[in-house]
């Protein structure tokens, strides 16, 4: 087995941003040993390992670099899964086996923390809730093994957020979730505590207000990218239902018909639509969309408004820019999606329309 001892000595160190000098005052040993530890030309006593992983608040096992790769374990871990799809109590007595079997495997203690989650969020026993934060714990000081990129300390502290709300501990799980908020992943969740578990409306606000543009962002280039592959297919009665869903979503959103950055997305939402219609053969359909779109792009670029102030619901997004990635004018835009839908010759009438003010 191939050890990562010296890697994860550097790496460790660096992620502190300690100096190989602090790190060698810290564990009491000389410069020359922790550079000789990094470099894998000598690794420390047995005793020293074990100080090294307290020291870096991690396991003897992560720190070596160990990865178990143990049929056994698998074999475990599936049966385990086809106990908790039906929620069998017998998934928890396999869950304590494979515990007490492998107790420094991230993944049989990930794995099991999640069963004991599922079980405690229908039932609310306590005691199943405090298991499930115990191997969350455990979890955390062994994520070094993990290869899955989709776990990381962020998403086992939102794991530990649900587990403190169902425990009555409201206020713990909202400093967990603020304090892992770097990249606002955690908007919508804190949202709900402050508002729905601790009465603290006004305060929800802003995070909720952040989270609804997150969903808008993100429900616009999920549906638009599902377009394209329906397109693809030549399912066009799915495109078809797709851009005709993003745009009653979008009409939900205005609050007022003034050219915001709404206005906008919608112009060039209609020219995706025009460019469905066209290919499923509604050529009538598609040029008076097309139309559509270019009274919305001219209007928007005769008083240009980037901001979301006639937004409906998002109370704290007036001095908020939505710029989305097709250009900064509607026109322009417009033209962008049609030339990245292929279709030349919506292009050459979008042209035609625009050079004739429509």
């Amino acid at each position: 087995m191939k050890l990562k001892l010296a890697e994860n000595i550097r790496l460790l160190r660096k992620e502190r941003h300690m100096t190989q000098e602090s790190l060698a005052a810290a564990l009491g040993v000389t410069v020359g040993a922790v550079y000789k530890w990094e470099n894998g030309l000598s690794q420390p006593e047995l005793s020293l390992i074990v100080e090294i992983a307290d020291f870096f608040d991690t396991s003897v096992d992560a720190l070596l670099g160990c990865r178990l790769n143990d049929n056994r374990l698998e074999s475990a871990l599936e049966r385990l899964v086809e106990y908790s799809r039906v929620l069998d109590p017998e998934a928890l007595v396999q869950a304590e086996k494979i515990l007490a079997k492998y107790p420094h495997s991230f993944r049989a203690v990930y794995r099991c923390a999640g069963v004991y989650l599922a079980y405690a969020a229908g039932s609310r026993d306590k005691a199943q809730l405090n298991r499930t934060r115990e191997l969350l714990e455990q979890a955390r000081l062994l994520i070094g093994q993990s290869d899955d990129k989709s776990v990381s300390e962020t998403s086992l502290n939102g794991a530990m957020a649900h587990v403190l709300l169902m425990l009555g501990e409201k206020e713990k799980c909202l400093e967990l979730l603020k304090r892992s908020n770097a990249t606002g992943e955690f908007n919508h969740y804190i949202g709900a505590c402050l508002a729905v578990y601790l009465n603290r409306t006004e305060e929800a606000v802003p995070y909720l207000t952040k989270a609804l543009l997150n969903v808008i962002s993100t429900f616009f280039d999920t549906i638009l990218s599902y377009v394209f592959v329906y397109c693809a297919r030549k399912d066009w009665n799915s495109a078809l239902a797709m851009m005709r869903w993003m745009l009653v979503f979008l009409s939900g959103l205005r609050l007022e018909e003034k050219p915001d950055a709404l206005e906008k997305t919608r112009a060039e939402m209609l020219a995706m639509l025009a460019h469905v219609q066209s290919m499923a053969g509604l050529d009538g359909e598609a040029e008076a969309t097309l139309r559509q779109a270019a009274d919305t792009a001219l209007a928007f670029d005769s008083t240009p408004d980037y901001s979301l102030k006639t937004a409906r619901f998002a109370e704290d997004l007036k001095e908020t820019m939505f710029v989305d990635a097709f250009g900064a004018t509607a026109t322009g835009s417009v033209r962008n999606v049609l030339e990245l839908a292929k279709d030349e010759k919506l292009t050459a009438k979008w042209e035609e329309i625009i050079k004739n003010g429509n």
